[in-house]
């Protein structure tokens, strides 16, 4: 028995030590250039009320709900979602808006599980073209190291994002 015990309390140390040795920050981000200047892709992230034509989620549950305070677009602009359990529920708020060059947004998750991160937007401009890159950075919580042994977080969510950009470039390039 005592074999046994010992055997369970060894594999647990060895578990929390791996837990504990993953990142305690993670930075997912793509890039894609979009074949317009900065000018006419910015407003279509700088406005929450856009992001159902573009965003991978709005596509995942057509269903959800989405309400929206704030100003329209810019600083202070949020939106909180709630929906099935591939987007979950939340609220994203605009934190800074530099027109055609940045947008950062402070983005809370509250189901499938808590977590705030940061989500920032840059535009530059390529001659004709825009380069917009999409980044989310955050910290690691204990959970979010476990789920990360199990799950590639990175590429999952970079998977989104390319589909995002995509599906923005498609919109954008077709001046809707």
């Amino acid at each position: 028995m005592l074999p046994i015990i010992l055997a369970l309390a060894l594999v647990a140390i060895l578990l929390f030590v791996i837990i504990a040795g993953q990142p305690d920050e993670f930075v997912v981000s793509r890039s894609g250039k979009i074949a317009v200047p900065p000018e006419k892709v910015f407003p279509h992230v700088n406005e929450l009320k856009k992001w159902d034509d573009w965003s991978p989620w709005a596509k995942l549950d057509p269903n959800a709900k989405n309400t929206f305070a704030g100003p329209a677009a810019g600083a202070g602009a949020a939106m909180t979602w709630s929906g099935n359990n591939k987007v979950g529920e939340g609220t994203m708020t605009i934190t800074d808006s530099a027109p055609s060059s940045l947008i950062q947004l402070r983005l809370e998750f509250l189901r499938p599980f808590k977590a705030t991160n940061t989500v920032e937007f840059a535009f530059a401009s390529r001659g004709s073209q825009t380069l917009i890159t999409w980044t989310m950075f955050g910290k690691n919580n204990f959970f979010s190291k476990i789920f990360g042994l199990f799950v590639n977080c990175e590429q999952m969510c970079g998977k989104d994002f390319e589909k995002g950009l995509a599906s923005l470039k498609l919109i954008v390039e077709a001046g809707k």
